[in-house]
């Protein structure tokens, strides 16, 4: 028994062979390529569909693409990242030891290390605090010196604890124990050069980013 939906479709089909004189090949061939374009153009909607869903499904839980960061699931299941690195250094940043300056007062290398053992891990914006400690602890100067600010630490230094201004524009050529003071209108810094590297209240590889206005240092009798 032939159903409802092909009759309609063989009036259709025998219709057209009528109306149009097309050969009965040539229309099944028609018909067949008109159902492949169908089929494609309802897959085609498919896919996109997926797609679409599944984009939106990262975007819900945070992970879709970045060319800034590569996000995945960690071992609790929550979405993290982690940043891309695209150019790095083929060779370490490597600074020579500080050396020591014989000239210089020992106790400043003592309060080098005081400093240290003080430090913290990160700046608590009291940094002349720290080195004024160290500078006293260690015997270096008699008194604590009365000046608020870092970047107007060298001028005290040199005025009332005999210290002198060094030869020196290179912060990593600075002797162990010597007095950096780094500043500008806005921002002051002041941290004592170590054999490694530099400590105020925290300790680092790496010197202050503020201009350097002076390296200082006090010599022995």
């Amino acid at each position: 028994m032939v159903s409802c939906s092909t009759q309609i479709f063989l009036s259709n089909y025998y219709g057209s062979i009528r109306k149009n004189g097309i050969s009965p090949c040539a229309l099944a061939c028609s018909l067949r390529l008109n159902e492949a374009v169908r089929l494609s153009f309802v897959l085609a909607i498919i896919y996109g569909g997926a797609l679409t869903l599944g984009y939106s499904i990262l975007h819900a839980e945070g992970l879709e693409q970045s060319t800034e960061k590569f996000v995945y699931h960690d071992t609790s299941g929550r979405v993290s990242s982690v940043k891309i690195i695209r150019h790095y250094w083929t060779k370490p940043i490597v600074h020579p030891f500080a050396k020591t300056d014989p000239r210089l007062d020992p106790k400043l290398a003592r309060a080098a290390t005081l400093a240290e053992e003080r430090a913290n891990a990160h700046s608590q914006a009291e940094c002349w605090h720290y080195v004024k400690h160290a500078l006293f602890s260690a015997g270096v100067i008699s008194s604590y010196p009365k000046t608020a600010y870092a970047a107007e630490a060298g001028e005290e230094l040199m005025r009332s604890y005999g210290f002198r201004r060094l030869p020196i524009r290179d912060p990593y050529a600075a002797p162990v124990g010597a007095i950096l003071v780094y500043g500008n209108r806005n921002h002051g810094h002041v941290e004592i050069r170590t054999k490694d590297g530099f400590v105020s209240d925290y300790h680092s590889k790496y010197h202050c980013s503020y201009p350097l206005i002076a390296v200082y240092g006090k010599f022995g009798s």
